[in-house]
């Protein structure tokens, strides 16, 4: 997370879905992360955060790092977070239903590393986020075989 991008209703910048990958392990979601921006450069990239691994740096799920990372890719235009495994995808729908995210924030069903890459390039063209949601969820049917 930089914190190099503006702040929810600011005018300096293009008002982006911001993306938020919640991981078990910090290294997996800073990872994923590297990827989806490497993959989406070549103009403006959508704000993402990993947010991955315990307080304590390690293996689990973390409320703070997940709210902390949501606060920070927050342009306006709504926050899509990914989740891979089980209790992170528990946390973000219990951190939606008590209302703690911002505003507009939604849990992607998607594959996690190619859903991420998906979400971040749409997401970096200026798509809202439904059509955000639509290209993550879609990653579901890449064939490999």
């Amino acid at each position: 997370m930089t914190g190099e991008h503006p702040v929810p209703g600011s005018d300096s910048g293009p008002a982006l879905v911001g993306i938020v990958l919640v991981s078990h392990s910090s290294r997996v979601a800073e990872a994923v992360a590297e990827l989806a921006r490497e993959l989406a450069a070549g103009g403006p990239v959508a704000p993402v955060a990993a947010a991955g691994g315990t307080a304590v740096g390690g293996l689990g799920t973390s409320t703070e790092r997940i709210l902390a990372a949501a606060r920070e890719v927050d342009r306006g235009a709504g926050v899509a977070l990914l989740a891979d495994l089980g209790s992170s995808v528990l946390t973000v729908k219990a951190l939606l239903m008590e209302d703690e995210l911002p505003a507009g924030s939604e849990l992607l069903d998607a594959p996690f590393v190619e859903g991420a890459v998906a979400a971040v390039v749409t997401a970096s063209a200026g798509a809202p986020l439904a059509a955000v949601a639509a290209a993550a969820a879609d990653a579901y049917t890449y064939r490999k075989a």
